[in-house]
């Protein structure tokens, strides 16, 4: 067998060329994302269950003491809202978590280097971070359907305002993550932004019954949409527009996508 001529072998490999998406790439990043949190699961599955029946605990049992709102036992109003808060908080930590500890770690050309695109890398990132955002919000419903009647008035809505949530707030952690240059810049979006923004939008309360100027300030949050649209979907009762809800929710869905399309293909603190 003859040698290959010296010159020829030092050429470096051909690149793969990918027609159209490259389907492969992207199914390893979002099952890769999906294994970041089954491993943890404890931290990321059981423990927000937790924290949502220790609310129902607290509002329904402590403060609720059998009233009802608008006709709808406050068990069963309170319950659509806490479910959302899961789904809120757990898209956006497993995103904006994932790219941090990548920077920290010094792993963030992993991601660089493979043939995905950046439409590719927002969609990955995006679709593993609300993932887990819907798995913990139906496990959420399954714990505390025995502590409050839930309805299923309008199925679409529940899809659609869920559906939605996780992937707003995913890509808003894949932009919080790109961002942040250390653990206390995540904190404070979390503890000044997230939270703020989820306790203010009537998880707990009727906005209606909030006095002026904060109950027009309310209808300026969009998560006051998505939690309203999502009560809707079991109860039927909303405290606002469902049309507005449904059409801030696509606007938002595909504007911040499109945010981080362009963070990703600017390199946007990625590359330095």
């Amino acid at each position: 067998m003859r040698d290959m001529p010296t010159a020829k072998a030092a050429l470096p490999p051909v690149p793969r060329v990918y027609q159209g998406v490259n389907w492969e790439g992207l199914k390893t990043l979002y099952f890769r994302e999906i294994r970041r949190f089954i491993k943890v699961g404890t931290q990321t599955l059981a423990a927000p269950v937790v924290t949502a029946l220790l609310y129902m605990l607290v509002f329904v049992v402590a403060v609720g003491g059998g009233r009802e709102v608008h006709g709808v036992a406050y068990g069963t109003f309170v319950a659509p809202g806490l479910i959302m808060m899961q789904i809120l908080s757990n898209a956006f930590a497993n995103s904006s978590s994932s790219l941090l500890q990548a920077k920290f770690n010094g792993m963030m050309g992993d991601f660089m280097t493979p043939p995905l695109t950046p439409g590719e890398l927002a969609i990955g990132f995006g679709a593993g971070a609300a993932t887990r955002g819907i798995l913990v919000g139906l496990v959420t419903l399954l714990a505390v359907m025995p502590f409050a009647r839930l309805p299923m008035a309008q199925p679409w809505a529940v899809l659609y305002f869920g559906i939605g949530a996780a992937l707003i707030m995913a890509f808003i952690g894949i932009m919080a993550g790109l961002w942040a240059e250390k653990f206390d810049h995540m904190a404070a979006v979390t503890n000044f932004v997230i939270m703020p923004m989820t306790f203010l939008s009537g998880t707990f309360y009727l906005v209606e019954k909030l006095p002026e100027p904060f109950r027009t300030a309310s209808h300026f949050n969009p998560f006051f949409y998505l939690i309203d649209g999502f009560r809707f979907g079991f109860t039927g009762m909303a405290d606002s527009s469902i049309t507005i809800g449904v059409v801030m929710t696509a606007v938002l869905t595909l504007s911040l996508g499109w945010v981080c399309l362009w963070m990703f293909r600017t390199g946007y603190k990625i590359k330095t």
